[in-house]
This record gives C-alpha cells, sequence and structure tokens, in this order.
C-alpha cells in the first residue's frame, strides 16, 4: 500500500526558512503554503521555492482545507495560541520549542489532542541532533550499562534580542536541555527543585520580575531511580553558546564538549585511568531517513549560495536534526502512530521549566508536575 502525501503549511519563515527544501524533498510531504506577516518577504521566500499558496493572515491559512498540517515557527508567546488554534481548526500540528508559556495552554494543547485524534509534535532539536543519536545508539545497545544520572546547560548570551528577550527567565526556554535528559530514556519529569543564582542588571529584571543571572532544576524522574541536572543562563554570564547532554553509565559515560566543536568524550568504566577517557566524533545518523532528505543533515538546506538563510551555518545547525525532525513528523502522520515528543511529553518537558522557575522564586520548593503531562 502506497502511503499518501501530507499537506504542510510552514508558518513563520524566519527560521522557518530551514525547513521548506526539506519538506519539498521528503517522499511523503508536499509544501503547499506558507505564512508570514511581511508580505515583501513572504512572495521572495515563495517566489524562490516555487510555492504558490501564501498567506499574511494565519486565520486565513487555517480556513484553507487543503492543508493537513501546519508547522508553526513564530515567536515563542504565540506558540501556545498557535496551536490551539490549528488544533481547532482540525489541522495537525508540529510547533518549534517551546510548546507553550504557560500550563493552562500545555492542557488546552493536550486535551484538544486527544479530543480530536489530532496529532501534535514540539520539534525539539537536541533530541534529533547527532550526538544525542549516538548516545541513544549507545544506550539502546546496552554499552551505556544502568544509565545513573543525566545532565544538560544550555548557555547563551542573548543581549541585543528583540521583543520578548531582555529579561527572560532563563527556564522559561529550557526544552533544549530538558528535552535530552528526558528523551534519552523516555522518561517523565516527576517534580522539579530549582535554584536560582547571581542577578542579572537592574534594568532587565522588570520585564519578567526575574532577577536570576542562571537557574539550575534537578529533575527526579516518575516511576525511575533517575534524577537529572539542568541549568541554563541568557544574560550577564561569560560563556561561549552551548548546548549539552551528558549521561552517565555503569559502563560507559558521554561527555559534552566544554569548547563547540570540539569531539564528544566517552568515559569507559574498568580500564586504567589514562585510559578510561576517549574523545570520540559523533557520527552522523543521516542513514535513519528516506535517501531524499539524507544529504540535509550535513549540507545546506538551499541550492546555492545566493539563497542562504543566515541564522546559523547550514546543516551543522542544530546538530543534523532538522531533517530528523521533518521525518518523525510526516511519518507519524502517514502511519498513524505517536510522534516523540507527542503533546503529553511534549507538556511534560515544557512545564519542568515553567515549574522551575516558580520554584526558585520560592527559594527552590518541591513542584510536582500536573497530571496531564504524564502517559496515560
Amino acid at each position: 500500500m502506497s502511503k499518501q502525501k501530507i499537506n504542510i503549511a510552514i508558518v513563520g519563515l524566519g527560521f522557518g526558512a530551514e525547513f521548506i527544501p526539506i519538506y519539498q524533498k521528503h517522499p511523503h510531504a508536499n509544501l503547499v503554503a506558507v505564512c508570514q506577516r511581511n508580505e515583501e518577504k513572504l512572495n521572495q521566500l515563495a517566489d524562490t521555492f516555487g510555492i504558490e499558496k501564501r498567506y499574511t493572515s494565519y486565520e486565513a491559512l487555517l480556513e484553507d482545507p487543503e492543508i493537513d498540517a501546519v508547522h508553526i515557527n513564530t515567536p515563542i508567546p504565540d506558540h501556545g495560541r498557535q496551536s490551539i488554534l490549528a488544533l481547532k481548526a482540525g489541522k495537525h500540528v508540529a510547533c518549534t520549542v517551546p510548546m507553550a508559556t504557560t500550563l493552562e495552554e500545555c492542557e488546552e494543547i493536550v486535551r484538544l489532542t486527544e479530543e480530536s485524534g489530532l496529532t501534535y509534535m514540539m520539534m525539539e532539536t537536541v533530541v534529533y541532533a547527532r550526538e544525542f543519536l549516538f548516545m541513544k545508539e549507545l544506550y539502546e545497545n546496552g554499552e551505556l550499562g544502568k544509565v545513573q544520572f543525566l545532565k544538560a546547560s544550555h548557555q547563551q548570551d542573548m543581549d541585543g534580542w528583540p521583543n520578548y528577550w531582555p529579561g527572560l527567565p532563563p527556564m522559561h526556554y529550557a526544552t533544549h536541555c530538558v528535552g535530552p535528559v528526558l528523551a534519552l530514556t523516555r522518561g517523565e519529569a516527576e517534580y522539579v527543585s530549582c535554584f536560582g543564582s547571581g542577578t542579572i542588571r537592574e534594568e532587565l529584571i522588570p520585564h519578567y520580575n526575574s532577577p536570576f543571572a542562571v537557574e539550575t532544576t534537578h529533575i527526579k524522574f516518575r516511576n525511575s531511580d533517575l534524577s537529572a541536572q539542568v541549568y541554563r543562563s541568557l544574560f550577564d554570564v561569560a560563556r561561549q553558546y552551548r548546548e549539552s547532554f551528558e549521561v552517565y553509565g555503569s559502563k560507559k559515560s558521554v561527555e559534552w564538549p566544554l569548547i563547540e566543536g570540539r569531539p564528544l568524550v566517552v568515559h569507559t568504566a574498568k580500564k586504567s585511568e589514562p585510559e578510561i577517557p576517549e574523545e570520540i566524533e559523533s557520527p552522523d545518523f543521516a542513514k535513519l531517513l528516506p535517501e531524499e532528505i539524507q544529504h540535509f543533515t550535513t549540507k545546506g538546506v538551499y541550492d546555492s549560495e545566493e539563497h542562504q538563510h543566515l541564522s546559523f551555518t547550514q546543516g551543522a545547525g542544530h546538530g543534523g536534526s532538522h531533517p530528523h525532525l521533518v521525518h518523525e513528523f510526516v511519518n507519524a502522520l502517514v502511519e498513524w502512530k505517536a510522534p516523540y515528543p507527542n503533546a503529553r511529553q511534549s507538556a511534560n518537558i515544557t512545564c519542568v521549566g515553567i515549574l522551575a522557575h516558580e520554584s526558585a522564586l520560592k527559594g527552590g520548593e518541591l513542584i510536582k508536575l500536573p497530571d496531564f503531562t504524564f502517559e496515560k
């Protein structure tokens, strides 16, 4: 039986433009429409990629019966509202991180997917990056032994970023470090405790009434002996950009490099001390993808230099995760199966950050994740 093609619309064409050629070349996707408020930029991109349907109104796009699914790449404050509108309009949803900015929005997305049977996937890049996929392969092959602890960080200097970024509480955008610690074992966060540390500049604090330069969260896993630690900084902390993920097992552990671009460090138990650590370049995992989109894990998504998008180095950005994300979403729709992360899993990952900041404001108080974030 041949698989049908899913008609996709991309909403938001800054970062969202990265995904246009991937959907166009995926064997089970039709990219039928794009949406952006700026009509000039909309037409420029749509002309470049030969896309006929163009919308400056998101609401008008949702009324189009030809569209099966939307991939939302708009500013963070819009994610929850736009996902809810799409689900109410009968569209499947892929949405860049985080899922939403409030518990209420996360709960509503979960409720709508379960009432309607529609699919929701949060497009968390780290859990499809080649480094994570390498550690996942070690875990699934039993090479790590018993997993004992997980750790992740996401540090970035956000000075000069516009709109809602100044003063943003670090844990309000935590999915890049929460996602991988939960995803490796497909674990769920049961409760969190978070401490704030340091103080950002006076003029940044009033935006969110949040003073913390760094937030560090401990996550207790549900129905498991595991816990994890994640930490975030956005302002007034000297650090090269870092999205890191580390796993400590009884047989092997894998640590992220301290400097971007260096190899992973794999530690193997019971060797002589100098032989325990070994630097390893993470292999690529294009083999998991349809042939038509395999090259997107390492090469640019645009066909020529003049079309290069400037958000980050093509192919190298986000660990080659973009074609994996597209395939996970499209494949879930054509095979009628849940993607990872589905709505409840996405809510669990996202609500860790929301509740962690609440915990930090309360001096590290333990806060339980709500039931709608747990698998039934």
